[in-house]
């Protein structure tokens, strides 16, 4: 069973979709409802002290999200103060509260939405049958009325204006308070106009009836801020993420030489603790006994395993390899290396520019041309015309409803929401609208090497033959039957190698420095140059200084203590990435590499790929400063990568790309997530990203377009001529608009092709 740390209830499993199906992660959350909720790897950590996880993720999630709030609608807009959102003027919620949880962990703010949609849409099917105009239009008129039946649209339309029209209502006060007059303004003007004006000529003023008007305009706003919030709401949960690195005990040795299994909580600096064979380092410390290999990869770049002896330092997270050793705690808490990395993520994030909304752009100049429209055309007729108050207010709202965004409403969200299932169709994640736009810009993308240019595995790409009497293919057949005995990264390479093997007897493996057997009588030996340097034993080949000078790894293949051959190894490259980086730069993009191994492995693989610059050597802080030197040239950037150590990087670049395959908190870092694990996927992104922008601002042409014949004619500027736009006309030329601008959206799929 497990409880819960806040108020000791059972905790309940559910299984949560959006996480299972990329992260294979299960949600728990308190049987009581007290908003508690953490994420397990159930492989991993479910029969294990899950509590201890549980109250890491809790305490690092609110160390850095007590001080800051953000905007429930838009939730990648944040700020260290309260107050409302600049974009729609919406309360910001603070992170951490109660609110924050149902807002980031459930969907509150999007279910809201999505309710509202529904019981208004219901509403409006009454509200159309009830219309006057409606009524006409079908040809029914007086048949199918009643006594009352204005009533009764009436009290449908105040519900679905004051429920349905809420977050409208709200945002228009945001926005005017922001001094920031955009779509939320237009939308709650224009059915705030068609309510009231309509309301009046219910209770007898001579003139049209816009219910219906108000009604689809509301259903459409909120079915378009609905389908954009689902596709921008990309609440980070990096932090989890790289909480999740760590175990969840240490074993604690104990006076007396006991042991003793101990929460990470309650570890403190100058405590010993046991790292087994396969276990993750519990906390950052300094080796004091035992030899081992140590993979880092996930930490900090760095492809080969390091070995690790008395004095040398481990990272919490990162993977001992064969040998058992003894750690001394040095670093707990913040001062720790995931710590550090925490911090870094999260500044760079909160610090990531954005690029401004067109549609509330041009929302803003649509609003202030409705309201002048509107006041020109009352003072027009009455004044000048010497028309009556009733024609004159008909002909005001007309321009006012004719100026509703319905068209405006769904020309982003139409767009977003197909090519976010054209992405997803593809193997593409976008979890950040904004960044995806700004991605038909990129100027330079910088590529992670391990993991993302490289599989981010071992394999043999050179035999030397030391020995004539021994061929390459026995070397190599020699040296896994002996490997295969073995976990080490390189010996898993040498393994896969080959497709069968020799059995082996009397298996033994030294920790740093190699492993030998009996192989069909022989003694085999697969060793490092440290090895053969320890035991005097010399080698004469050129073409090992050449493999040296590539950065590739080098075993040697001993049979009876004499050399017979060398095996030489490196980090995989992946075939599609030479494919992906020549289509980057014939679109006119810089391609560079970062990476956390050293220059001649670098520079190496850059030749292979065709990289047009890299960066070698790079600790994990220092890459997303190389990030932000690369910004400093001008260029807008993209960085590709896997590991917790591109995090920073990741948030810091213009546009974040994730490999799939790589850790959460990469995933969770990323505007964009390749789910494919496929650098060509980076060119889909960019071809995506450029013909959405095309749609986006053809459709925004277009909403906004008409209203320059369609404000004048229903302002009657040619009522002189016999032109005189009717309220039934008007609504039919702006649902013509609506549908011109769904078709055009739909034609996203052809154009992303092109």
């Amino acid at each position: 069973m497990v409880k819960d740390l806040v108020c000791g209830m059972q905790v309940d499993e559910r299984t949560a979709k959006h996480s299972a199906e990329f992260y294979g992660t299960r949600h728990y959350f308190c049987s009581q409802g007290c908003k508690s909720r953490f994420e397990l790897n159930p492989e991993t950590y479910v029969q294990q002290k899950t509590e201890n996880t549980h109250a890491e993720v809790k305490h690092m999630r609110e160390t850095v999200t007590a001080t800051m709030y953000y905007c429930p609608m838009h939730p990648h807009i944040t700020s260290k103060q309260a107050g409302r959102c600049p974009d729609c003027g919406m309360k910001l919620e603070q992170m951490g509260s109660a609110s924050f949880e149902a807002h980031a962990h459930d969907g509150d703010a999007i279910q809201d939405f999505k309710r509202r949609f529904w019981i208004s849409t219901i509403l409006t099917f009454p509200i159309l049958f009830l219309s006057p105009m409606i009524q006409d239009w079908i040809g029914l008129g007086e048949s199918i009325r009643f006594t009352g039946d204005a009533y009764l649209l009436f009290v449908l339309s105040t519900i679905v204006f004051f429920y349905g029209g809420s977050p409208f209502l709200t945002g228009l006060y945001g926005e005017i308070k922001a001094h920031k007059p955009g779509m939320m303004t237009l939308i709650a003007l224009a059915i705030t106009i068609a309510y009231v004006y309509s309301s009046l000529v219910v209770f007898g003023l001579s003139g049209s009836i816009f219910f219906w008007e108000l009604a689809t305009l509301i259903d459409i706003m909120l079915l378009g801020h609905w389908i954009e919030m689902k596709s921008v709401r990309s609440a980070s949960k990096a932090l989890e993420a790289l909480a999740r690195l760590m175990p969840s005990v240490a074993h604690k040795e104990m006076p007396g030489g006991d042991m003793q299994d101990v929460p990470l909580s309650e570890l403190e600096v100058g405590d010993r603790v046991l790292v087994k064979p396969g276990e993750k380092v519990p906390a950052d410390g300094k080796v004091v006994r035992g030899e081992t290999s140590v993979n880092e990869s996930m930490l900090t770049g760095e492809s080969n395993p390091v070995a690790k002896t008395a004095g040398l330092n481990v990272i919490g997270g990162s993977i001992n390899g064969d040998g058992s050793i003894s750690v001394e705690i040095e670093k707990t808490g913040t001062d720790s290396f995931l710590s550090q990395m925490i911090n870094l993520v999260n500044q760079a994030q909160l610090t990531k520019s954005r690029t401004q909304d067109l549609a509330n752009r041009a929302a803003l100049w649509l609003t202030v041309i409705a309201i002048v429209s509107g006041v020109v055309t009352l003072f027009t007729w009455l004044s000048l015309m010497s028309k009556d108050f009733s024609f004159a207010l008909e002909r005001t709202v007309t321009v006012m409803v004719i100026t509703c965004p319905h068209a405006l409403g769904l020309a982003i969200p139409l767009v977003v929401a197909i090519s976010m299932a054209l992405a997803a169709g593809n193997g593409l994640l976008i979890r950040n609208r904004t960044a995806f736009e700004t991605a038909r810009n990129i100027q330079a993308i910088i590529f992670d090497k391990t993991g993302t240019l490289t599989e981010g595995r071992f394999g043999v790409t050179d035999i030397l033959s030391l020995n004539e009497r021994v061929r390459k293919e026995e070397i190599l057949k020699y040296a896994a039957s002996v490997e295969s005995h073995s976990e080490h990264p390189i010996a898993k390479g040498i393994t896969n190698s080959v497709s069968d093997s020799f059995t082996v007897e009397d298996f033994k493996s030294t920790p740093g420095k190699g492993a030998e057997g009996i192989v069909n009588g022989k003694k085999v030996s697969v060793v490092s140059g440290g090895y053969l340097r320890e035991n005097n034993i010399q080698i004469n080949g050129s073409l090992l200084e050449t493999f040296r000078d590539q950065g590739k790894t080098v075993v040697f293949v001993l049979i009876d203590g004499d050399p017979v051959g060398a095996i030489a190894l490196t980090d995989i490259i992946r075939h599609e990435s030479k494919e992906a980086v020549t289509k980057l730069k014939s679109m006119g993009i810089r391609c560079m590499m970062l990476t956390g191994d050293n220059k001649q492995v670098a520079e190496w693989v850059s030749k292979e790929i065709g990289i047009d610059e890299y960066f070698a050597e790079v600790l994990p802080h220092d890459k997303a400063s190389k990030v932000k030197e690369v910004q400093s040239r001008g260029l807008i950037v993209a960085m590709a990568g896997d590991g917790v150590n591109d995090a920073p990087a990741i948030a810091q670049a213009d546009v974040g790309i994730a490999i799939g395959a790589g850790t959460d908190v990469a995933i969770e870092t990323a505007d964009i997530v390749l789910v494919k694990s496929n650098p060509l996927d980076v060119v889909s992104i960019i071809h995506l990203a450029q013909a959405t922008y095309r749609k986006m601002v053809q459709n925004l042409i277009w909403a906004t377009g008409y209203n320059a014949i369609a404000i004048p004619l229903a302002a009657g500027v040619f009522s002189s001529f016999g032109i005189l736009l009717s309220p039934a006309l008007g609504a039919v030329l702006m649902s013509a608009s609506t549908v011109i601008v769904a078709i055009n959206a739909r034609m996203l799929r052809v154009a992303s092709h092109g």
